[in-house]
């Protein structure tokens, strides 16, 4: 209690306003997120994370669910502050991620002991290039929480009460995610967050489903408790077939370049490109036949390992995935992502008592 409360007044919340003025927070929930990293008691990690999502505007910090973008920053964290020891050219820090008990390795470049924050990789929704750091989601699928597939089946049809019936692949992992389509809600799949965040009646839509497809996979006793205590997990994403869109910042996104176009909620808005754990989540659903997601695709009815291209409101993702069969289920072996990171800060945060 004493350690959300910390969070919460340091990061600006709640705030009725919804800007965090008066804290660190960034009044979006890309920007109000915090980090705890420590070293590990596990032989097979060098260190523990634990993420915090912080409400921006309620006193709630969810820690249901991992953030694959922030993941990204433990490794170079631990490098930096002597919590892994630097191997020149490369270390390889391995993470266990405490909030959902799965294990991640970071492959981070390092020069003169210290991690290389300088590249030319570019990740579409952030300005600036970096130096690349490889992810690797390490059996990904599933948690204490929920297997892989949360109800057995890679298809379902929720009965939403205010929504109507609607069909939805139930995925869980990296975060549990519900992916629905995007012409079932009368949307193309080429919004971007202005078209969507300033429609209340369509935000309560995709909340309705999202906490009914939390309840079908096991996260929730009811829709009402979900919306009010875990409003980060599961996200809820809708996907169409790929086609040529503008992107944000004004790039045009050829369809030949992508395999899907997706689109994915945080903490209620639409996320200004795609969360990490959501495209492990994409990735993985893509490689299962029968998932919504995959019958989007070029390989449609087929499995095994791929890579997918997702076109998002920002441009373009690539994420890779290993799924085989598991008896008569299936089993995500693994999930790769490359990503950047860099420290924009270190000192002291001022909280009031």
């Amino acid at each position: 209690a004493q350690r959300d409360a910390i969070l919460l007044r340091a990061l600006g919340s709640p705030d009725p306003y919804g800007k965090q003025i008066d804290g660190l927070g960034g009044a979006t929930s890309s920007t109000s997120k915090a980090v705890i990293v420590g070293p590990s008691a596990r032989s097979d990690s060098d260190v523990d994370y634990r993420f915090a999502h912080v409400s921006i505007q309620s006193p709630i910090i969810d820690a249901s669910g991992n953030c694959g973008n922030l993941t990204a920053a433990v490794g170079p964290f631990a490098i930096a502050t002597g919590l892994v020891e630097a191997i020149e050219g490369m270390t390889e820090v391995r993470i266990w991620q405490a909030n959902i008990g799965k294990r991640i390795l970071a492959r981070v470049p390092v020069r003169d002991g210290m991690p290389v924050e300088v590249g030319d990789l570019r990740v579409d929704g952030i300005p600036w290039p970096g130096a690349a750091i490889e992810l690797s989601f390490l059996d990904p699928g599933g948690s204490a929480e929920a297997p892989l597939l949360p109800t057995g089946r890679a298809l379902d049809r929720l009965a939403v009460p205010g929504v109507g019936k609607v069909d939805a692949s139930l995925v869980n992992a990296g975060n549990p995610t519900v992916f629905v389509r995007a012409s079932d809600l009368g949307l193309s799949g080429r919004e971007l967050p202005a078209e969507i965040d300033v429609d209340a009646e369509r935000l309560d839509r995709f909340e309705r489903i999202r906490a009914r497809a939390a309840v079908a996979m096991g996260l929730g006793v009811s829709p009402e408790r979900v919306s009010r205590e875990r409003p980060a997990t599961p996200k809820i994403a809708f996907v169409a077939p790929a086609c040529d869109y503008q992107a944000s910042g004004g790039t045009s996104i050829q369809g030949e370049d992508i395999d899907l176009l997706a689109r994915i909620l945080s903490m209620g808005r639409l996320h200004h490109a795609f969360t990490g754990t959501g495209a492990v989540a994409l990735a993985v659903a893509a490689a299962i036949p029968g998932t919504l997601v995959n019958a989007m695709t070029s390989w449609a009815g087929q499995g095994g390992e791929r890579r997918t291209r997702i076109g998002h409101p920002a441009g373009r993702l690539e994420v890779g995935a290993e799924v085989i069969p598991d008896g008569e289920g299936w089993l995500a072996r693994r999930v790769i992502m490359t990503r950047t990171a860099r420290r924009l800060m270190e000192g002291q945060v001022l909280v009031p008592l």
